[in-house]
């Protein structure tokens, strides 16, 4: 028997349906993220650049684009309660601090490698940036610069504090969970989540599970307290490369190079719809307050101009009539 949850969802997305896409930069994007009140998304692209949009009613409006960077935006994201800060993490050994209201750059942190990995702490005290080398640098907010340094000896994909921001957590190129305390990053558990590269993580916003990705294509939900592995979401043929937690924590959006984004109903597996895409996606995020789904996909096989890549970002969940 089909959940209240999951009729009411399978309604709601019948008739709002509808994916639009909005140009944002003139290469490829490969990371996209909502402000804590869900009025902006950004967006990071391998034209070196972050560009902010404004979300209107059933649309994105391009408000700036931040230069600076002098390579590849690998992953940005926003300051957990102010609405009006990102960061971005880039190729270039330095990460960059934002800000919406004066436009500007407001502190760029040196650091040792290549970053590729970029998230801030629940608390909004601490950004910690993992890089090519395997390197994970937790950077004071206040002051600019790094607390700690950890060097660890796997690949290190995805980073993440635990919502109590008491825990931290990177998926890592064995397949594995390594978990440590934090602050003082001693080593709690390390949980052998995927017979392949674990590649991506994301806690839900009510702090009962997260998710990990993995290269074996599996989707696993795992509970934060107990550290067990509930269930698997199999429905996609390639390696996970992103995940999102709707804001009520009941949906879970996962994307590969399949041409179609899984979303699946939390509680039990099940799908509850799939979003169609033309080529690769490289990443999701559910708005936090509403089912509207911000992504990006390799559009270089764009509808224009093969040889010319596009970089757009797309929206997903808008009313079929908008």
């Amino acid at each position: 028997m089909a959940s209240r949850y999951y009729q009411e969802m399978q309604e709601s997305f019948r008739n709002n349906n509808k994916s639009r896409e909005f140009p944002a930069h003139s290469a490829k994007v490969h990371s996209v993220a909502w402000s804590c009140d869900g009025r902006r998304l950004a967006s990071g692209s391998f034209d070196k650049t972050a560009s902010v949009f404004v979300l209107e009613k059933d649309r994105l409006v391009k408000e700036n684009n931040y230069r600076g960077h002098g390579d590849s935006v690998d992953q940005l994201c926003w300051h957990p309660t102010n609405p009006d800060v990102f960061v971005t993490a880039s190729g270039d050994k330095t990460i960059r601090i934002w800000d919406v209201r004066t436009t500007k750059c407001t502190a760029t942190v040196n650091t040792k490698g290549e970053n590729i990995n970029i998230c801030w702490s629940p608390d909004g005290q601490t950004i910690a940036v993992g890089n090519k080398d395997d390197v994970v640098t937790f950077i004071d907010v206040k002051s600019h610069r790094s607390r700690a340094e950890e060097q660890f000896k796997f690949e290190v994909n995805e980073i993440s504090w635990n919502n109590d921001n008491n825990m931290f957590f990177l998926t890592n190129g064995n397949g594995c969970i390594n978990i440590l305390s934090y602050p003082e990053l001693k080593p709690i558990q390390s949980i052998n989540a995927h017979p392949s590269n674990c590649i991506c993580i994301k806690f839900d916003p009510t702090g009962k599970y997260f998710a990990t990705g993995s290269a074996d294509a599996l989707v696993s939900l795992w509970t934060v307290e107990e550290l067990v592995c509930v269930r698997c979401f199999s429905r996609l043929d390639w390696p996970v490369r992103t995940l999102s937690f709707s804001h009520d924590g009941k949906m879970l959006a996962s994307a590969s190079e399949d041409h179609f984004i899984d979303i699946a109903e939390v509680e039990t597996g099940e799908k509850l719809w799939e979003v169609q895409c033309e080529s690769p996606t490289f990443t999701v995020a559910w708005h936090p307050k509403r089912p509207l789904l911000a992504y990006a996909c390799d559009d270089k096989e764009g509808k224009y101009d093969n040889n010319r890549e596009a970089g757009t970002v797309k929206l997903f969940g808008l009313p079929n009539d908008s």
